[in-house]
């Protein structure tokens, strides 16, 4: 293991500001012209004008041009990996997920956890990487070592994830592929509920373990109600609404493979099927077509509308029109559980999004709830733009 940094970058001065209030990117317009070329992914030492190390990261070609793994004039040794993921085992022992009977959750979750561009979860006994930038994918020797001494032998299997997350051109390079042991049926158990997982094929890593709380929440208002959960995925809220009492469930989504997952989670947890139905269908069609005032609950859980900033105008357009549709369309005194992952699309841009949208609709609305990621997804108090996932509860007069 090559645990030594080679190169450093200095930043031109005054850049350094940012790296004192422990921001963890820093932007290619903050790198002075004395850096000279480095390799995409390199593991760098950085810099003020002076000389004096502010820390480390990965250098990236791009507009975020660094993002700091490490704060200060500390070296690069095995004890920085060693510190990182017993610290996130520690904060997620806190949760104390297994008297809620819960087997999985999230790891290491990016800046949260101070380690930008890695995301592990943890299903039971199998633990899924997904590296979001080159430099931490080249890492994934350590990261693969630092899981198996962290577990011992509770993980059986470890899977890289990475393909889909990573640039075009460095993903051609590689393949999602098992990194340790065989990979079994992947089974977990989340709030005493059972969700079968595919970590190979599935999206993201195989479930949304971010909406953990908001399930359950969901859980407190399902008992009786005819609820539609739309990109309902693999069902997480579905299993939630018909594990708690509710009286009927459609799960839309335009994916069939992910309605077979969500079949699979049907049966076990032994749910009557005649309390539920799957609609393949796209939501936006769904939903126009929708008779008025059928469903009292309507969850709407869409995938990131926006992955840029250049797509922020047309993902805000569409959170606008789907939400305008599911509050004329649901019944008076009606809940509407609402959300954007869209990064780009912060907390403040969705709910005047969803007040517009309220205006258009002409109906009187409450906000109840204000919603985000679970605890398991930290959020870094110096680092904003990790709280990326936004929800609120409506009550629709």
């Amino acid at each position: 293991m090559d645990l030594k940094i080679k190169n450093s970058i200095e930043l031109k001065k005054g850049k350094e500001t940012n790296l004192y209030r422990k921001h963890p990117w820093v932007f290619s317009g903050a790198l002075s012209d004395n850096s000279g070329p480095h390799e995409d992914g390199e593991l760098v030492y950085v810099t003020d004008y002076k000389k004096e190390r502010l820390g480390f990261g990965h250098y990236h070609d791009g507009s975020i041009a660094i993002k700091m793994l490490s704060f200060g004039n500390a070296d690069y040794t095995d004890e920085f990996w060693r510190d990182r993921f017993n610290n996130a085992l520690i904060a997620r022992k806190q949760l104390q997920l297994e008297a809620q009977q819960t087997n999985c959750y999230r790891l290491i979750h990016g800046e949260g956890d101070q380690l930008p561009g890695l995301i592990i979860d943890i299903f039971n006994n199998v633990a899924v990487i997904q590296c979001h930038t080159i430099g931490m994918h080249r890492q994934i020797g350590v990261i693969t070592e630092s899981i198996q001494s962290l577990f011992l032998n509770k993980i059986q299997c470890i899977v890289d994830k990475s393909k889909e997350s990573l640039p075009a051109a460095y993903a051609q390079t590689i393949h999602n592929t098992i990194l340790f042991g065989e990979y079994p049926d992947v089974t977990c158990t989340e709030n005493a509920l059972h969700f079968a997982i595919d970590c190979l094929t599935g999206q993201k890593t195989g479930f949304f373990l971010d909406q953990r709380e908001n399930r359950k929440l969901l859980s407190q208002y399902a008992n009786g109600r005819t609820i539609l959960n739309a990109f309902s995925y693999s069902g997480g809220f579905s299993i939630y609404a018909l594990g708690h009492g509710a009286k009927q469930v459609h799960s839309v989504d335009v994916s069939q493979k992910a309605l077979n997952l969500l079949h699979q989670n049907l049966l076990l947890n032994h749910f009557d099927q005649d309390t539920h139905q799957s609609i393949c269908a796209d939501v936006n069609d769904y939903l126009k077509n929708l008779q008025s005032d059928y469903y009292d609950l309507i969850v709407l859980d869409p995938p990131a509308f926006a992955k840029s900033i250049a797509k922020k105008h047309s993902a805000v357009q569409a959170y606008k029109r789907i939400n305008l549709l599911a509050l004329k369309k649901i019944k008076k005194n009606g809940l509407l559980f609402t959300f954007s992952c869209s990064q780009v699309v912060d907390e403040a841009l969705f709910y005047n999004t969803i007040v517009s949208a309220g205006i258009e609709s002409g109906r009187n609305i409450r906000v109840l709830h204000k919603l985000t990621q679970g605890p398991d997804h930290p959020v870094s108090l110096f680092h904003v733009e990790g709280s990326y996932l936004k929800g609120l509860v409506l009550l629709v007069d």
